[in-house]
């Protein structure tokens, strides 16, 4: 199954939009010069429900990431859970991989990003092994 074509939602710069609808510009910054942030978070289904491993950190993670490259983020850590929480549920997901990504926007293209906006979307789906079922 592509992973454009699906049903469900992406949390997108704070509002869950349809998945095939969440789309960026060809000449966005990040896609040139690889200067975006992401995490990996797996959910697992327990007895009490979904639980998302290590969520805290993960966004701490992601959030020291955005240092580094001098990003001005939009939105809190606890935001950022919430997010991460929204699309799992929305989606009906109950052992799933999530992966947050900030990104910077398309206003200019050039080394700096500065006069760029910033964007975080987080996608969750159902995915098997990482790296296939040959580990």
């Amino acid at each position: 199954m592509s992973m454009s074509d699906r049903d469900g939602f992406i949390w997108t710069d704070g509002k869950l939009i349809p998945w095939r609808e969440a789309n960026v510009h060809v000449l966005t910054h990040s896609l040139h010069y690889g200067m975006s942030v992401f995490e990996g978070i797996r959910t697992y289904k327990t007895p009490q429900g979904t639980a998302i491993f290590r969520l805290p950190e993960h966004v701490k993670r992601l959030f020291n990431g955005t240092k580094i490259f001098q990003m001005n983020m939009p939105f809190s850590p606890e935001e950022i859970s919430k997010g991460i929480i929204d699309v799992v549920n929305s989606n009906k997901l109950e052992a799933c991989y999530i992966r947050p990504i900030i990104f910077i926007g398309s206003q200019k293209l050039g080394i700096s990003p500065k006069g760029n906006s910033i964007h975080t979307s987080i996608a969750a789906w159902e995915w098997g092994a990482y790296f296939g079922e040959d580990g």
